[in-house]
């Protein structure tokens, strides 16, 4: 998986490019750890997100638990694959899509 970070001011965006799995998601955790200080708007961009495992999902939920403390995360432009994934384990209900 590739991370690409573009930051103006306190909004931080994270596009993924591949896929979020158990591989993969401690890089995005070491990125939602370290990387979220001063951040009021996290925005994870998903068009380039290929699969989406339960180690992500675990991931996702620790970074909009954190940004719930300090602002706001959305993630925009899910394919309809991860879409389904997220209404299956009701995420939808707890994380904020575009």
């Amino acid at each position: 998986m590739n991370i690409v970070k573009t930051s103006e001011g306190t909004k931080l965006t994270l596009a993924l490019e591949g896929r979020l799995d158990t591989t993969t998601a401690p890089q995005l955790e070491a990125e939602v750890r370290g990387g979220l200080s001063g951040v009021t708007h996290l925005v994870l961009d998903f068009s380039q997100l290929e699969y989406l495992s339960s180690a992500g999902l675990r991931v996702l939920l620790a970074a909009q638990k954190l940004m719930n403390k300090q602002g706001d995360m959305v993630i925009r432009r899910a394919n309809a694959t991860i879409v389904e994934i997220f209404e299956v384990t009701g995420f939808l209900d707890i994380l904020t899509m575009e």
